[in-house]
């Protein structure tokens, strides 16, 4: 059979020829790209390929940036917190940060637009009552309160962009210039960016995509005295701040943002944080920009010939993909960074454009890519769990980043690529625009809904942090399994009441996020929404802390519905007699071992009919209860894992009441799966893991067969309905 090629995009460098032209044909590559600190030849551009061009909007442009030095990007940020020993108090407010990445902002009267905070009351400080001194960027407090804590929330300019500096330190590029990024809504920037693009275009006739990286605004990445990240928010708009948006957002929305509203007592509006209307406004006033300037951009660059694609990341902030704006873009492409299951779904989700390429890890960096270090590991992981991701909705393209002449360098690398793009053209050729089969619809429901579809419990784009990883295996299960997933938000139940059609709604994560809900949880609409539907025969999923905020002698306010609540040291003198074991529960049937994660203490059974399936050291861990004609599922924590996975699509089907319809299209092995595609009259067996496995298989029409799968297989059928 002839190999297939095409829907692969490979990076390439200078002086790199010969080399690039051997993996174009191993890979089966029909486009190029280079990457940020690697340019390609003219003789590779003249190679039968598409050749992708990376563009900054606002960096990368420092002959400009250097002659506007007002119009460089600027951003709120906070001091640390500071105590009075006396009545004077002085704060060097630059103290923790960078200096060659931050600098204070005194182009702008300080006292318009700093704010200085009594911490320990939350008053603001009069501005008659501190000073600053400008040449040693020190703010000093007179008449201060001693004893109490003072933060500054000042303006500064942000005179090093956050994705090159992170390259120059990783890939130690010694005198390289440091990039300025600048500011599209000043008005030199605003012109020079669309005049550049045009230009920028004549001299590049052979670019055919380019390659956006991003526009205007960069997630919000602060640097620490050392050079190391300190804050990093993949969802921040802080560095989107300045004098005239501020300005322009007071005469748009009528009222005028403190700096407070952007800090936020330092988390600065973490995506973690129950958002605030005030920031919610900023973040639309945002969205509407940026809309509206990348369309222009997008529009110069069609009227050229070529395509438009955009990075997501870097400097993506405002160009929120399931956002309402996004469509009015006109963007071709979106093309991101693929970590796992979860943030594949993010990108081949993406609506509004003709395709989607997820860039596969590990980058060709010498982190990763040096000598004793084998980078098949990673690549592996990296695709196997993305894999799962894409048998449900496949990316159009996949590609790599970094120097290819690293990756050149370990011929195994090379050999188990060459198997990975010859396995994706595959997937993609079988089920590309065919609807997978799914059992049930999901929601998931927090502060952001849609906005933040597959995007929760992300810090740092994909980092692991100990507080998440409980939560972020909800989605990573969801990502490949035979289901449909929704995202909805607060606000939607409330005005809209919870989506015709949806089987379970699921609640995760801890108390007070934005994910779990927080004070949400206090508004009587929201609560009687949703124990109304799962009265009526809805299922309900709480996963860690869900529905949690202390009111009226509930901690968790669906505590009717889920059958259990947690103990906050208030009722232990109320004794709790639940304590019972279910044996052989339906949710249970394939799990030898749990796996909570992290986990949750002193949770409790409520009533008698909840059934208490994990029960130790005297925590309920996990827990179904009915409700009226509805049922509840508790669950402590739910890391990703093929086991959890399974727990997880069981406790769905309980809980939707629909556990004879669990295993159509079913693999009794929990490290297999099966994806069916009855449209296409085709469905696929997938081995998961790295070991051989042997499972039962149901088809569609109730039919069971023993299977044998090699490490990692996968095996198509065909199908026909014989119901």
């Amino acid at each position: 059979m002839k190999k297939q090629t095409g829907r692969v995009t490979l990076p390439s460098e200078q002086n790199f020829l010969q080399e690039t032209k051997e993996l174009m044909a191993r890979w089966g590559a029909d486009a190029l790209r280079d990457s940020d600190g690697t340019k390609l030849d003219d003789e590779i551009k003249q190679l039968d390929a598409k050749i992708y061009t990376t563009y900054f909007v606002a960096r990368s442009h420092n002959e400009f940036a250097e002659k506007h030095p007002e119009e460089v990007q600027q951003l709120y940020l906070m001091s640390q917190y500071n105590t009075a020993t006396s009545t004077t108090l002085d704060i060097t407010f630059l103290t923790g940060y960078f200096e060659e990445q931050i600098e204070a902002d005194y182009v702008h009267d300080p006292k318009k637009w700093w704010e200085v905070i009594d911490r320990t009351t939350g008053a603001v400080v009069d501005q008659e009552k501190w000073t600053v001194d400008q040449e040693n960027n020190v703010l000093t407090v007179h008449d201060a309160t001693p004893w109490h804590e003072y933060t500054v929330s000042f303006l500064a300019y942000m005179k090093w962009d956050p994705t090159q500096m992170y390259n120059h330190i990783t890939n130690d590029w010694g005198d390289k210039p440091h990039e300025i990024p600048f500011d599209v809504r000043q008005p030199h920037s605003n012109q020079f960016m669309k005049q550049y693009l045009q230009q920028w275009l004549q001299e590049n006739p052979d670019t055919d995509v380019v390659r956006f990286t991003t526009f205007f605004y960069h997630f919000t990445l602060v640097f620490n005295n050392l050079g190391k990240e300190k804050f990093v928010d993949w969802f921040g708009y802080g560095a989107s701040v300045s004098v005239a948006a501020l300005e322009a957002f007071e005469k748009e929305k009528g009222y005028r943002l403190r700096p407070e509203d952007i800090v936020d007592q330092g988390y600065y509006n973490s995506t973690f944080r129950v958002p605030s209307k005030a920031y919610l406004d900023y973040m639309d006033f945002i969205q509407q920009f940026v809309a509206k300037e990348v369309k222009e951009l997008v529009d110069i660059v069609r009227e050229s010939g070529k395509e438009s694609m955009m990075f997501l990341g870097d400097n993506w902030i405002g160009t929120e993909p399931y956002g309402k704006y996004f469509k009015e873009t006109g963007l071709d492409a979106v093309v991101g960074s693929v970590g796992d299951g979860t943030t594949l779904r993010i990108i081949s989700d993406i609506p509004h454009v003709k395709y989607t390429e997820g860039r596969f890890l590990p980058y060709f960096f010498p982190d990763t890519f040096y000598e004793g270090n084998d980078p098949v590991i990673e690549a592996n992981q990296n695709w196997l769990t993305a894999r799962r991701a894409l048998m449900r909705k496949p990316l159009d393209r996949i590609g790599y980043g970094g120097y290819l002449s690293l990756a050149y360098k370990f011929p195994a690398f090379v050999d188990y690529v060459e198997k990975v793009t010859d396995e994706f053209r595959e997937i993609y050729s079988n089920i590309k625009d065919v609807k997978p089969y799914t059992g049930l619809r999901v929601a998931i429901l927090n502060s952001w809904g849609k906005l933040r579809s597959w995007q929760t419990h992300i810090v740092a784009h994909g980092k692991w942090y100990k507080q998440i990883y409980s939560y972020q295996g909800v989605l990573e299960a969801l990502s490949g399994s035979a289901v449909e997933v929704e995202f909805i938000s607060f606000d939607d139940v409330i005005q809209n009441g919870v989506p015709e059609g949806i089987d379970v709604i699921i609640n995760a994560g801890d108390m007070g996020t934005a994910f779990s809900g927080g004070e949400r949880w206090q508004e009587e609409a929201l609560v009687a929404k949703i124990t109304e539907w799962v009265f009526h025969g809805g299922g309900f999923i709480g996963i860690g802390e869900p529905t949690a905020y202390h009111h009226e002698g509930r901690f968790f306010q669906l505590a009717n519905v889920l059958g259990v609540d947690k103990e906050l040291g208030f009722s232990l003198s109320t004794n709790k007699y639940y304590t019972a074991t279910t044996q052989n529960h339906f949710i249970a049937e394939d799990i030898d071992t749990y796996d909570f994660g992290e986990s949750m203490k002193n949770v409790y059974a409520t009533r008698e009919d909840t059934e208490i399936i994990e029960n130790s050291d005297g925590d309920v861990h996990l827990a179904s209860a009915p409700f009226g004609k509805g049922r509840s599922v508790y669950i402590a924590g739910l890391p990703y894992s093929h086991s959890n996975t399974r727990l997880l699509m069981r406790a769905m089907y309980y809980a939707a009441n629909k556990e004879k319809e669990y295993k159509i299209w079913h693999a009794s092995n929990i490290h297999c799966e099966v994806h069916a595609y009855p449209e296409a009259g085709k469905y696929a067996i997938v081995n998961n893991s790295n070991e051989p496995q042997e499972t039962e298989v149901y088809d569609g029409n109730g039919v069971k067969r023993n299977v044998s799968l090699a490490p990692s297989a996968i095996i198509w059928e065909e199908w026909q309905d014989e119901r």
